[in-house]
């Protein structure tokens, strides 16, 4: 937009310029153009003696005609007469305007002679107030008025201490109104362009506290004064009444300008550290341009005018080879200073020129400065903007190095992933952290026979229900210290120390499931003693002056009899603790003959992959808010089944099932397909956010993934970018190496990974860290007491934290209130999803919830 802006100004200027330009003519009729730069001659009165009753009486021998209608004379201390005749041939009475087209002239006398003799004078100048003037407008003007047929003489004096450029026009009156108002409008876009350019970097100099934006905001100021000062807009819109106020500013103007240029130079182009004669050259000129802002105050007009015109040739040249010595230092910032350097001196040059009557006044010589400065403000904003952009990247890679290095980043990190696979009411370490000890201690001890306990408080449910939450996170927390407790002194039991000596030996598996790793011959040599245990656990407990009666179940699977690896285990061990109530000292082992889930699931495979190929199964959609804006940007699908036989099949009864099977990609397939096909139909009344669509460690590690996925997105014209492909730590982990490139696979595709259930699992955040995800699903357990519980809040503000300093957005799940959400809110999360914004609804329902909001 920048160079577009610049391009309009040039363009407005050249327009303005050319469209209006016309042959020298004295004389104005039906077919003239709208102003003519008129034959006029002139008489050099060196002495200043001439009056004008004197000039009237002069011989024609006496004036001279110009060579060029834009004449300059340089500096020049004569008294100047100009001498022109108009002649109106229109069949009408006409208005014009008698130009000299230069603001600077510090006397000027306008004189019309008319046929019958009578005589006006007009008296202005840059040296005496601004009004009365016949037009406000900083250029030298005089209205005439002229009959059909009528002709007019004009002369004018003019004195001036400076330069005498004398463009000489006359105008139609509205014509040039209409010229004035395009000039205008160029000069203030150039005004307007360089305040913003001012402001911008006094912005960032407020911000970063860098002196090198605020030389630079000056140093642009410096040429907004000297223009608008050189151009009498000064005098003509604030000062009126005060020209020597005008002429002071714009002698001030020059030394401001050259002191701040320096100034920014020598800490942009750095000189002090690989030019120190180039740097020397620069100080020298600096403190004197402090000599001359003093001397524009004191001396004359003249003798500052003189010395600001030697200090800037001298500037040119210092300025001019400074940025190629930069350059050939091999630093960055000298080829942007020469590049914004050179337009600039070439329009001081032809400038300084035209000032001294070397060069003809036209559009380029009038306007030479102006446009190499702009061009010069532009170079140098996207000069400084490349140096802004270097420096924070440069400080930015610096500061992940160091935290990199740093030893306590590490363990932070530890402590945080120790807190993220534990249980926020219990402290506990979850199922996740469970297998992975298990399975270390299998694969470190495979000739050794181990048993894996779990005991589940069936009552929780009936509690909640009575109590209520806070009751039951006291019961549980209760049960949980004392398991923990009691359970790691005895003998047999494997513990995993955590920290200061202290150990985990009881492990959380669900909200009311309870895991323990012992040791089986020591287990058997002390049974009686795990008997006694388990009663002691069955005795009612005292609440809120109730006794309450838990009734745990125990399950037990010996290993390897039972299983070769802790999922497996533990699986067998939940299905013993179910027939645990009918055991006469209440603790159940796994018999592989009473074990009614196999066959039954087997055929629960079967009619799932028959109602998949019948299209049976349908998908429920749970939308994501985003936080920033409380806009919809997402929905997740979930699949639901109805069996013709059971009725509802709940996805944590038969998804497991389906991954053990093998049936699991079939039925990722299905939903991929299905839910592509809805977010197509939802397109259609208006929805543009995402789809998220759970897959398993199966699905991310089958060869045939990437593909179908492919034929999918092409079949139903789906962006890639609008797909979340969702699945859990544990996943991720199942087999690190080929995760990994599994993953890239499918975002080189453009889909988008997010983590979820995070925080229920184990994972390893160097591990976590080189995963492709957009974003993290923080897990429901983390957030269900988030409001009432100050640790729960620390570990999700320390995950969201986390989270968002490895690049991921952040998605809350299980969100069932106002309170949580303002919390989360608070907390900093991206997005959240749960019952207070919208239950899991068919493709009709979510279409209609989407249509209302």
């Amino acid at each position: 937009m920048s160079i577009l802006n610049w391009l309009i100004a040039v363009f407005i200027l050249l327009f303005t310029s050319y469209s209006s330009a016309s042959l020298p003519i004295n004389s104005f009729n039906e077919t003239s153009l709208s102003y003519a730069s008129v034959k006029f001659e002139y008489f050099e009165d060196i002495n200043r003696e001439y009056s004008f009753e004197s000039i009237v009486k002069l011989s024609d021998e006496y004036w001279i005609k110009p060579d060029k209608p834009n004449t300059s004379f340089g500096l020049s201390d004569s008294q100047l007469w100009l001498r022109l005749n108009i002649h109106n041939l229109k069949a009408k009475t006409e208005t014009f305007v008698f130009e000299i087209a230069y603001p600077l002239l510090d006397d000027v006398t306008f004189y019309s002679v008319k046929q019958d003799g009578t005589v006006r004078i007009l008296d202005i100048g840059d040296s005496k107030p601004f009004y009365p003037r016949d037009i406000d407008h900083p250029n030298m003007l005089m209205r005439f008025q002229l009959q059909a047929d009528e002709s007019v003489e004009l002369f004018a004096k003019l004195k001036t201490k400076g330069s005498m450029i004398l463009p000489v026009r006359v105008w139609q009156e509205h014509e040039f109104f209409e010229f004035a108002a395009k000039e205008e409008k160029f000069h203030f876009f150039y005004y307007g362009s360089l305040s913003i350019i001012i402001l911008i970097n006094l912005a960032i100099f407020f911000t970063l506290h860098e002196k090198l934006y605020l030389y630079y905001s000056l140093a642009t100021t410096g040429y907004l004064l000297f223009f608008i000062t050189a151009r009498s807009y000064g005098q003509q819109l604030l000062f009126a009444d005060s020209p020597a106020l005008n002429s002071q500013l714009f002698l001030s103007s020059m030394p401001i300008l050259a002191l701040f240029s320096l100034l920014f130079a020598r800490e942009f182009l750095q000189t002090k550290q690989h030019s120190r004669v180039m740097d020397t050259a620069i100080r020298g000129m600096i403190y004197f341009e402090y000599f001359n802002m003093v001397a524009a105050v004191v001396l004359d007009y003249n003798t500052a005018v003189r010395i600001s015109a030697i200090s800037a040739i001298v500037l040119f040249i210092i300025l001019f080879f400074a940025g190629p010595i930069t350059w050939l230092a091999k630093r960055r910032a000298g080829i942007f200073f020469t590049i914004a350097w050179v337009p600039l001196t070439i329009g001081f040059v032809v400038t300084s020129g035209r000032s001294l009557g070397i060069f003809q006044n036209n559009f380029f010589t009038e306007y030479a400065m102006q446009i190499g400065s702009g061009l010069e403000a532009f170079i140098l904003t996207l000069a400084l903007a490349d140096r802004l952009y270097r420096e924070r990247e440069e400080k930015t890679l610096a500061q992940i190095s160091n935290i990199q290095k740093e030893q306590q980043r590490l363990e932070i990190q530890n402590q945080l992933s120790e807190a993220i696979m534990r249980d926020p009411t219990t402290n506990l370490a979850n199922r996740n952290r469970f297998e992975w000890f298990v399975n270390n201690i299998l694969n470190e001890q495979k000739n050794e026979r181990f048993v894996i306990c779990v005991a589940r408080v069936t009552r929780f449910n009936e509690i909640t229900r009575t109590l209520g939450l806070s009751s039951v996170e006291r019961i549980l927390k209760a049960i949980a210290d004392y398991m923990n407790n009691a359970i790691r002194r005895m003998p047999g039991v494997i513990t995993t120390q955590i920290s200061q000596g202290s150990h985990d030996a009881t492990f959380q598996l669900t909200g009311d499931t309870f895991g323990v790793l012992i040791k089986q011959s020591t287990f058997e040599e002390n049974i009686e003693q795990y008997y006694t245990f388990v009663k002691k656990l069955s005795l009612p407990i005292e609440i809120d002056s109730l006794s309450i009666d838990l009734e745990p179940l125990v399950g037990c699977a010996i290993y390897p009899e039972h299983g070769l690896d802790a999922a497996q285990l533990i699986r067998n061990a939940l299905v013993a603790m179910e027939s645990s109530h009918h055991a006469t000292d209440q603790i159940g082992y796994y018999d592989n003959a009473l074990d009614i889930y196999n066959e039954s699931r087997l055929t629960l495979m079967s009619d799932l992959r028959e109602a998949l190929k019948n299209d049976e199964p349908e998908l429920h959609y749970q939308p994501k808010l985003n936080l920033e804006d409380d806009t919809i940007v997402g929905l997740e699908a979930l699949i639901r089944w109805h069996h013709p036989k059971q009725g509802f099949v709940s996805p944590a009864y038969f998804v497991p099932l389906a991954e053990q099977t093998g049936v699991i990609k079939e039925l990722t397939f299905w939903a991929i397909g299905r839910a592509a096909r809805d977010l197509q139909s939802l397109r259609s009344i208006g929805y543009n956010g995402n789809m998220s669509i759970n897959i398993s460690a199966k699905d991310l590690l089958s060869e045939q993934l990437k593909e179908q996925i492919e034929v999918i997105l092409d079949k139903y014209q789906v962006v890639p970018s609008k797909i979340f492909l969702e699945l859990t730590e544990t996943a991720a982990m199942d087999d690190p190496e080929a995760g990994l490139i599994a993953l890239n696979q499918l975002t080189s595709l453009g889909l988008n990974i997010s983590i979820d259930d995070f925080g229920a699992g184990y994972s390893s955040l160097s591990y976590l860290k080189q995963l492709p995800a957009a974003g993290i699903k923080l897990d429901r357990s983390l957030i269900m007491d988030i409001t009432h519980n100050e640790s729960s809040r620390i570990i999700v503000k320390a995950s969201v934290d986390m989270a968002h300093g490895l690049g991921y957005k952040v998605v809350a799940e299980g969100v069932e209130n106002m309170e949580t959400y303002q919390l989360m809110k608070t907390l900093g999360c991206d997005e959240l999803q749960g019952f207070w914004l919208c239950k899991p609804m068919p493709l009709p329902d979510i279409s209609d919830w989407l249509s209302s909001r």
